[in-house]
């Protein structure tokens, strides 16, 4: 298993710094979480009131400064924008989903993140990391194969608000 204190603290890339969630990143958390077109392709509850969204964002707290979770904010200027977090963890391997806010779509910013993240990930020991994404949302395979990972021979299918979808996986080999 890997130790995720001894990540680096501040992930720096060009335009972002990636980071552990702090209690005041819980408005841009919140919108991200609440968002409908981001309901689309990442796999959240719609929430009944507002106090149920603060609860995941407490969870994502917690785990963001767990040594044996992976977590993180991602912040642009004084935003965090989105978030990177480890969906499955084994000897050797994590799988990693993320989700940004809509208004920072198509601009990057996600491959930077994942790319930076892909490095760290390398550093602290992880061999293979491998992402999902639902085969409507093309845009997010770019964003991996753009982060150096490769498209394998694996899918799977995921209901999720009334629909199968069908998840196509991508994979760095470190």
């Amino acid at each position: 298993m890997y130790d995720f204190a001894r990540r680096t603290p501040v992930i720096q890339t060009e335009r972002l710094a990636i980071r552990s969630l702090e209690s005041s990143d819980v408005e841009d958390i919140l919108a991200i979480l609440c968002d409908d077109k981001v309901k689309l392709t990442y796999m959240l509850p719609d929430f009944p009131t507002r106090e149920d969204a603060v609860k995941l964002f407490d969870r994502l707290l917690k785990l963001s400064h767990s040594s044996t979770h992976l977590v993180v904010g991602i912040v642009c200027g004084d935003r965090v924008i989105g978030f990177l977090n480890n969906t499955e963890i084994t000897d050797r391997h994590i799988e990693v989903g993320y989700a940004f806010h809509p208004d920072y779509w198509n601009q990057g910013y996600a491959t930077e993140a994942l790319t930076a993240v892909i490095g760290e990930l390398r550093r602290l020991g992880c061999s293979t990391v491998r992402a999902g994404y639902f085969e409507e949302n093309p845009a997010s395979g770019r964003v991996m194969e753009k982060s150096g990972m490769r498209r394998i021979d694996y899918t799977d299918t995921v209901a999720y608000r009334g629909k199968t979808h069908r998840c196509v996986y991508y994979e760095a080999t470190l």
